[in-house]
């Protein structure tokens, strides 16, 4: 398993813009790409000094295969929809991880 995370600091003007875009529009076509299991949105706790809000989504998925497969066919398109909205008003980098080990609490 694999998780393919997205960091992004948005400036505050279209903060809450873009959380509602990315929640209703480009999460969901993220996952019709059918290359991910899920999704998860996190806001970062940390202030930059760069100014704006930073969010991490972060993207499970099978095999490394099915992410090439994403990059090579889904993403120039689905950043670059991005890209033609919020120009000039994000900053972002991606990071590949893979899953070693997954726990839950007794609880849940």
């Amino acid at each position: 398993m694999y998780v393919y995370n997205i960091t992004t600091n948005i400036e505050e003007t279209s903060e809450q813009d873009w959380l509602q875009w990315m929640q209703n529009t480009h999460i969901p076509e993220m996952l019709e790409t059918g290359k991910f299991l899920s999704a998860k949105m996190c806001k970062v706790l940390v202030k930059e000094d760069m100014g704006g809000v930073t969010y991490s989504v972060q993207y499970t998925v099978e095999t490394k295969e099915a992410l090439e497969a994403f990059y090579s066919e889904d993403s120039a398109i689905l950043k670059n929809k991005m890209n033609a909205r919020y120009a000039g008003k994000f900053v972002f980098f991606e990071t590949e991880m893979k899953m070693i080990d997954k726990q839950f609490s007794a609880k849940n």
